[in-house]
């Protein structure tokens, strides 16, 4: 602690002092005066730039994801940031800071003639670098790029520059449900103890995230849907979104158990972390990390018999990240 105290004090003073200091004229050196090297101090200069370069690019690689081979390509680009940053601090080490050995110890407590010392070597030491602007404005571009490469993957912890994608979505009222081959679903083509999944009639973007749905047929009798979504159902038709509000997975899997008291009611489950949603009471999350229900979309049944929905999500499809429940779906 008074090691860490006394090397603070001496920083403090080193900061405080250089701004003010006057050069010495007559007074002897205490580092040996090399010259400066303006070949090393350009390499080093290179160097940083090269690192700052390196780092701009692995946010761009990241953020157009399009690029084949994406993952080696942002390896080769963090991986050169730091190759090129080591290298300058290497350069700058060996050829621009002169290296004084100290053959004596260090006294206990500081003094100010000790002080003044520290300050001298590090002045005198600093003395080969000629564009010192430049030198700092190249530390500043790798430290940056190397900066900006670390926090860019934070963006994949939630919706960054994308928000609007994660609220748009397909349906509308009159929109009909049609299976993955594009023929139209009937109500009497949805039997119990079964699920089906379902896209919007027409969009040729299957894909996109709030597309896809999941349909199950319980018993009116069992329904216990919470007011906000009576009516929801089409004669016990649910229609849920596909994609899990914990990750993003799909949901693919029904479990309708066969024996009552190990498990009474039928769930959905979501394949990759086992969060699993109850669809009698709306999708309610009954096991697993998902932290809301699943958003439910509201059917009606044509003359026809045909499925059709009646409006759009309640809720916002996808993982539940920062902002996702403060703003509704739209067409």
């Amino acid at each position: 602690m008074a090691k860490a105290k006394d090397l603070l004090l001496s920083g403090l003073v080193l900061a405080a002092s250089r701004g003010r200091r006057k050069p010495r004229k007559d007074a002897a050196r205490i580092v040996p005066d090399h010259g400066p090297n303006p070949g090393a101090e350009t390499a080093a200069i290179v160097l940083m730039f090269l690192s700052g370069l390196c780092g701009a690019a692995f946010v761009v690689v990241y953020v157009l994801d399009r690029i084949p081979h994406q993952t080696q390509f942002l390896g080769l680009a963090i991986g050169g940031a730091l190759v090129f940053f080591a290298a300058a601090l290497i350069v700058t080490a060996l050829k621009l800071i002169v290296t004084e050995e100290l053959a004596d110890e260090y006294p206990p407590f500081e003094h100010p003639h000790e002080q003044q010392l520290i300050a001298d070597v590090v002045e005198e030491s600093s003395s080969r670098l000629t564009r010192r602007r430049l030198f700092k404005l190249g530390l500043a571009a790798a430290g940056g790029g190397i900066g900006a490469a670390a926090l860019t993957p934070a963006v994949s912890f939630g919706p960054f520059l994308r928000i609007k994608y994660y609220f748009g979505t397909p349906w509308r009222s009159g929109r009909r449900l049609v299976d993955e081959n594009g023929r139209p679903w009937k109500a009497s083509d949805i039997e119990e103890k079964d699920f089906y999944t379902a896209f919007p009639e027409n969009d040729p973007d299957k894909e996109a995230l709030g597309a896809s749905l999941v349909l199950v047929r319980l018993p009116t009798s069992a329904l216990r849907l919470p007011p906000e979504l009576q009516g929801y159902d089409a004669d016990g038709i649910l229609a849920f979104s596909k994609i899990c509000t914990h990750a993003g997975c799909a949901i693919s899997l029904y479990r309708t158990p066969k024996f009552a008291p190990d498990e009474p009611r039928p769930a959905l489950v979501c394949p990759c972390h086992y969060s699993t949603f109850d669809p009698a009471t709306g999708g309610g999350v009954v096991f697993g990390p998902a932290p809301r229900r699943l958003p439910m979309l509201p059917l009606t049944i044509d003359g026809k018999g045909y499925l059709r929905a009646r409006g759009n999500f309640d809720e916002a499809v996808g993982p539940s990240w920062w902002g996702i429940r403060n703003r509704k779906p739209s067409p």
